[in-house]
């Protein structure tokens, strides 16, 4: 059997800590499969003292985490300490700069640094892997880069974010409100103590921009993800949307078009959807993750598992290990740098989709009238619209509408028209619907 991979780990947090269990655990698979043994032989974390329930007496220490990328005995550095920038960039740059192969779960880094990286990694020579950095444990980059390499993909879309996907399935399930089922997911586990990353679809939108390039062979532009959050769905749109056979899911969207003159464009997007219960993502439910990738040869091709956790990260990165460890090296984003597309991103107002909007307005005559005119001389037209009151009272009615399929900028104008009005006591929420 050849020499070992020996691995320098920076962070010891839930995943951190649960690589090296794996890595225990499945000794002796994990070698046969790779062809060699892959040890751990240094570590790094904030705190030296603290207890993690693992013994980390074999491994050296270092106090500054860019250190493991100088060692001698070190083939590989695997980053789990997260954050786009600062000491995480600092030990990325440091270990492809010096040659040596780099595994890294940060979603944030790879959507804002990756193309810097990811050309470090190509001009030496050397893997840049970051399997875990999406979807956990779900082996939807391998998948994209292998699986789909011979197509063609026309669209990718799905479920990336479980702290989302948490809240509004649970929102579904128990009838409670936003606030109320987010403080239970921060109780759980389920949420961080700052969750606005993930309910803004910050998150979902990291992840999508590194989905987009490895699919489509376009340059990251993470600027360029439209990403809205899941913090104006209220239980009565869960309830509604129940009633019109649909469910509420973040869903994050890329495609692209042909543009002027030959050069495409790129859609990317993060959005609370209604998604019909037909749909194989309306069944995704709890912290789980889905992506759909549909090839022009393959067809659509649903990844589904645990989008977070020790088990299944952990598992993310051990895989790529094991890759580096075949000598499988590869472009990071499945075709070179260089060769990667700038895409413009996508003016969106063409498309054709039906919404579903909710206005809360004050009940009082001519209101209705008010907002079908405005649909009326928008070209909207409404499919269905059903208007209820507030169980609390208050006097505040919520009026909530389908459209039929028509151009999104239609949409835009009938709320334009509507912008300022008096009858409505908040801004309406507007949500595509996900059919098939």
């Amino acid at each position: 059997m050849a020499e070992p991979l020996r691995i320098g780990l920076a962070g010891l947090g839930t995943v951190g800590t649960g690589v090296v269990r794996l890595l225990e655990t499945n000794h002796d698979l994990i070698a046969a499969r790779a062809g060699r043994e892959l040890k751990i032989v240094a570590v790094s974390a904030r705190d030296r003292n603290r207890d993690r329930g693992i013994d980390l007496s074999g491994f050296a220490w270092e106090d500054d985490m860019a250190n493991l990328a100088a060692r001698g005995d070190v083939d590989v550095v695997v980053e789990l300490v997260g954050g786009s920038d600062g000491p995480a960039l600092e030990l990325a740059r440091k270990t492809l700069a010096r040659g040596k192969a780099l595994v890294t779960a940060n979603k944030a880094m790879i959507a804002h640094h990756g193309l810097e990286l990811a050309e470090a990694a190509e001009e030496r020579d050397v893997a840049l892997k970051f399997e875990a950095a999406v979807a956990g444990g779900i082996p939807v980059v391998k998948g994209l880069r292998e699986g789909t390499s011979a197509n063609a993909l026309e669209r990718i879309y799905g479920i990336l974010n479980g702290t989302c996907n948490y809240i509004l399935s649970t929102m579904e399930d128990t009838g409670a409100d936003f606030a109320e089922v987010l403080a239970d997911a921060q109780r759980l586990g389920y949420a961080e103590a700052d969750p606005t990353f993930d309910i803004e679809g910050v998150d979902a939108a990291h992840k999508l921009a590194i989905l987009a390039a490895i699919g489509f062979g376009a340059r990251i532009d993470f600027e360029a993800v439209r990403a809205t959050g899941i913090t104006s769905v209220g239980a009565a749109d869960i309830a509604q949307a129940d009633a019109l056979g649909y469910v509420i899911r973040l869903i994050a969207m890329a495609d692209v078009e042909p543009g002027e003159n030959g050069t495409p464009t790129l859609l990317q997007r993060v959005r609370p959807c209604l998604v019909s219960k037909e749909h194989p993502l309306s069944g995704v439910d709890g912290p789980t993750n889905a992506v759909v990738a549909e090839g022009n040869f393959s067809g659509r091709l649903l990844f589904q598992g645990a989008g977070a956790g020790e088990g299944p990260t952990a598992s993310a990165v051990v895989a790529d290990l094991i890759d580096i460890a075949r000598d499988e090296v590869g472009a990071p984003f499945s075709i070179p740098v260089a060769q990667l597309k700038a895409m413009p991103p996508t003016e969106s107002g063409h498309r054709i989709e039906s919404t579903y909007i909710r206005f809360t307005v004050a009940d009082r005559p001519g209101v209705l009238a008010e907002i079908t005119a405005a649909m009326r001389d928008a070209g909207v037209s409404i499919e269905s619209l059903i208007q209820k009151g507030r169980a609390e009272g208050g006097g505040d009615v919520l009026v909530a509408m389908v459209t039929h399929e028509g151009p999104e900028r239609s949409v835009r104008a009938a709320l334009e028209l509507l912008d300022g009005s008096e009858s409505l006591t908040a801004q309406p929420l507007v949500l595509p619907i996900l059919r098939d």
